[in-house]
């Protein structure tokens, strides 16, 4: 079974351990094919508090941490400037 791995970008870095990170999704319509814009939220596992606000992260499916967070950060691939 292959392991889901997803790209996104952290919106919220205000508890411990632990980031906010949305990912979009963007499909057209089934009906009128207008491109629509669906966003998840994913609670990611961040060991050493190294994300903050803006940083386009991968992140990568792992066993229960907590009662919400299920995925864990595999690497930051661009920081957002200071």
């Amino acid at each position: 079974m292959a392991v889901k791995e997803r790209v996104g970008l952290v919106v919220s870095d205000k508890m411990q351990k632990t980031v906010v990170v949305a990912i979009e999704n963007r499909a057209p319509h089934p009906k009128y094919g207008k491109i629509v814009v669906n966003t998840q939220r994913y609670k990611v596992h961040d060991e050493e508090n190294k994300c903050k606000v803006g940083d386009r992260v991968r992140i990568q499916e792992t066993r229960p941490l907590s009662k919400t967070k299920r995925w864990k950060i595999t690497e930051v691939l661009n920081i957002k400037p200071a």
